[in-house]
């Protein structure tokens, strides 16, 4: 793991969005299309917002969400809805959405369709994640049920999550896949959340799911 730490959250936003444009050219010098990861949630926004409007060839880029609540686009806690008000507008509006929501009553009934459209863009070129304070990434959280599953070396693409304290379903990318990234970035602010990561490197990813993916990974970090 190698970490990187900005003086505020403007230079931090900056400086990986370049870093993003430039692993992403690069991968397209090497591959016809390349697989994008990216969380939801707030703190990638600005990220976003310098990153949408990098000169690359984003109609060679397949984008796909780190995780998805178990809602349609159209939902405030969608965050296919963030991916698509954010990132995907102005150049980066012709890369290529794959969605990890489709209307079902459960992820279960459609799990095999949302993977089928993974699959053929596999592995991740560039990979973006968040955490929480508890040490979660995607929507892998500590000691959940199913957590094991989405932790095994053999898992699936993807894992339905039901996390106890939340109103509604998660689908998230298992740590195989995740971890398999070409390149890996964690984007996270604030003290809490670097105290955070320092004691997930001494855990094991059941309590810390996300030392599952620190392996060779860039740590982007400021203090607000």
């Amino acid at each position: 793991m190698n970490l990187k730490s900005y003086p505020d959250s403007e230079m931090l936003a900056i400086d990986l969005a370049n870093t993003l444009a430039d692993e992403l050219t690069e991968a397209l010098h090497n591959e016809d299309r390349v697989l994008f990861a990216v969380p939801g949630g707030t703190s990638p926004g600005p990220v976003f917002d310098d990153l949408c409007a990098a000169d690359i060839e984003w109609d060679r880029v397949d984008v796909v969400l780190t995780d998805e609540r178990w809602v349609p686009e159209d939902h405030p806690r969608s965050n296919a809805r963030l991916i698509k008000e954010r990132l995907l507008v102005h150049r980066a509006s012709a890369a290529r959405f794959i969605p990890l929501f489709t209307p079902a009553h459960a992820p279960e009934d459609v799990l095999a369709d949302l993977e089928s459209m993974i699959v053929p863009e596999l592995p991740i070129a560039v990979a973006l994640m968040g955490m929480g304070a508890d040490m979660h990434t995607a929507s892998l959280f500590p000691n959940a049920p199913g957590l094991s599953k989405a932790l095994a070396s053999d898992a699936p693409i993807l894992v339905p999550v039901y996390p106890e304290d939340q109103p509604e379903a998660r689908v998230t990318l298992s740590a195989r896949i995740l971890d398999r990234a070409i390149s890996k970035h964690l984007l996270i602010t604030g003290d809490a959340k670097r105290e955070a990561l320092q004691e997930a490197l001494h855990m094991e990813p059941e309590d810390a799911p996300v030392a599952a993916v620190l392996n060779g990974a860039t740590v982007h970090w400021a203090p607000s």
